[in-house]
C-alpha cells in the first residue's frame, strides 16, 4: 500500500484517456474482496504497529473527542483506523427515535451517505472508462441526444466543471404538480433527464462548460444516467455488481434497490428529533442515494488504497486537483474532495454529505494511512469538524484551521 501511495503523491503526468483495458470489469471478485478485507497481521506485526503509532494513547484521545461530539448532539456511528488497525469503533443513539431503546444503533446500522455517494458514482464511471465503454471526452449528447446543453463532457461532469444548474432548483413547482397528477409521485433519473430535454431551464442559470468549478448535484445525476445508457443496466444493478458485491460490501445498497433485506438495520433521518419523510427527489441517484455502514466504508477505504478497485494511473487522475481558479488548500478531483499542500499534492482525501437529516464524513490520509468515518442520521454540524481527530492521528503535522462552514463543507 505504501508503494502505491508514494507513486500517487509524486505522479505529475496525467494519464491520457485511451480505451483502457477491456478486461478491467472482469477482475476476480475474490481478489477485490481480499483487497478490501481486513489485513492479516501476525500478533507481532500488530504489536509493532500499535507501538509505532502509539495506538493506546490515540484511542483514548479519540474517545474524548467523540464524547464531546455526543454531548453536542451527535447521533450516529464512528470508525477510526490507522495502518490497518481499528483504533475506535462505536455507536451512539437511535436508528429510530420514536422507538427509543428498542431500536438503538448497531454496527450494521445503514445510513444514507448523501453526497458521499458521489465517490461510488465516480469510480463506476472510471471503471467503464478503463474498460473502454466510456471516454472522458464523450459528451452528454452521445447518450442523450435531446439534452439541451452542448459541449459538456464526462470529464466536466466528474470534476463539477459543467456549469449545469442543480436539478432540485431548475424546475418550477408546476413540474411536481403535473407529475403528481400522473400518479408518479417520485421522479427518477430518467424523469429529470426528460425534464431537461423538454423544459430547457433558463440559460441564466447556465455557465459555459469548463470555465469554472461549480459544485452541482446535477453532474452526478447525469453520470449515473450515462452509466445506465452505456451498460444497459440500472445504476443500482451496475454499482452492486461491479463495486458492492466484489468488495464484500454486503450492507451497502442504493435507495432504489428492490429488496426487503435492505430494511434490516436501516435508519431514518431526523432534523433535531423530527423524523423526515421520504423526499420528492429520494429516487434520483448518483449524486446521493447510497446507504452504507461504517464497516463497509472501511472496506471502501481499503479498496481505494489497495490498488485493486481501479488502476493506479486512474486513481491518480481521480485524486488530481481540478478546481484551480482560486489558490487554496481545498480542491476537487473526480468524485473526491481533497486537502492539498503547497505543491498542490493531496495530503488528505475526503467527501462529506448532507441529505434530509443525514450528514456524513469520509476522510483519509494516504500519507499517514488513517481513515475517519462519521455517519449520522440526525443532522449535527460536529460531524464535519474533524480537526481534533486529525490532530490526534497526525500530531507531527500542522492542521490548524480545520473547521466547518455554514453549508456543511469541511473548511481547511
Amino acid at each position: 500500500m505504501r508503494r502505491w501511495i508514494a507513486g500517487l503523491l509524486v505522479l505529475s503526468v496525467v494519464a491520457s484517456c485511451g480505451q483502457g483495458d477491456q478486461k478491467q470489469l472482469k477482475r476476480s471478485a475474490d481478489a477485490l474482496r481480499n483487497c478490501a478485507g481486513d489485513q492479516v497481521l501476525s500478533s507481532a506485526e500488530q504489536q509493532a504497529i500499535r507501538a509505532e503509532i502509539e495506538a493506546d494513547e490515540k484511542t483514548q484521545k479519540i474517545a474524548q473527542v467523540i464524547e464531546q461530539k455526543v454531548r453536542a448532539g451527535f447521533n450516529g456511528n464512528v470508525l477510526v483506523a490507522q495502518k490497518g488497525l481499528v483504533l475506535y469503533k462505536k455507536c451512539f443513539g437511535y436508528a429510530h427515535f420514536e422507538r427509543h431503546e428498542r431500536d438503538s444503533l448497531v454496527e450494521d446500522s445503514k445510513f444514507q451517505l448523501a453526497s458521499l455517494s458521489k465517490t461510488f458514482t465516480a469510480v463506476g464511471v472510471l471503471k467503464l472508462i478503463e474498460a473502454g465503454k466510456l471516454s472522458f471526452e464523450d459528451t452528454i449528447q452521445h447518450f442523450y441526444p435531446d439534452f439541451p446543453y452542448h459541449g459538456i463532457t464526462i470529464r466536466d461532469l466528474l470534476c463539477h466543471r459543467s456549469g449545469l444548474p442543480n436539478y432540485a432548483y431548475a424546475f418550477d413547482d408546476s413540474m411536481k404538480v403535473n407529475f403528481y397528477k400522473r400518479e408518479k409521485p417520485y421522479p427518477t433519473n430518467a424523469t429529470i433527464m426528460h425534464w431537461f430535454a423538454t423544459v430547457k431551464p433558463t440559460p441564466k442559470r447556465y455557465n459555459v462548460p469548463g470555465r469554472h468549478f461549480s459544485y452541482s448535484n446535477t453532474n452526478y445525476m447525469v453520470l449515473a444516467s450515462i452509466i445506465e445508457k452505456a451498460t444497459g443496466k440500472s445504476y443500482e444493478a451496475f454499482i452492486r455488481k461491479n463495486i458492492f458485491e466484489p468488495l464484500g460490501m454486503h450492507n451497502t445498497f442504493v435507495a432504489t434497490t428492490q429488496s426487503d433485506s435492505i430494511n434490516m438495520h436501516r435508519t431514518a433521518g431526523y432534523q433535531w428529533n423530527r423524523r423526515l419523510p421520504k423526499d420528492y427527489y429520494d429516487d434520483v441517484v448518483g449524486d446521493k442515494g447510497i446507504y452504507s455502514t461504517t464497516g463497509d466504508l472501511f472496506r471502501w477505504y481499503r479498496a481505494l488504497n489497495g490498488d485493486c478497485v481501479l488502476q493506479r494511473k486512474t486513481l491518480a487522475e481521480a485524486f488530481l486537483p481540478r478546481s484551480f481558479e482560486k489558490k487554496g488548500t481545498k480542491n476537487y478531483g473526480y468524485g473526491f474532495r481533497m486537502f492539498v499542500n503547497e505543491m498542490n499534492q493531496p495530503e488528505a482525501i475526503y467527501h462529506s454529505g448532507w441529505w434530509k437529516g443525514y450528514n456524513t464524513m469520509f476522510w483519509f490520509s494516504p500519507k499517514d494511512e488513517y481513515v475517519i468515518i462519521l455517519l449520522s442520521n440526525r443532522y449535527n454540524k460536529s460531524v464535519y469538524r474533524v480537526k481534533e481527530l486529525i490532530d490526534v492521528l497526525q500530531s507531527h503535522q500542522n492542521t490548524s484551521g480545520v473547521g466547518t462552514d455554514e453549508d456543511g463543507e469541511v473548511e481547511i
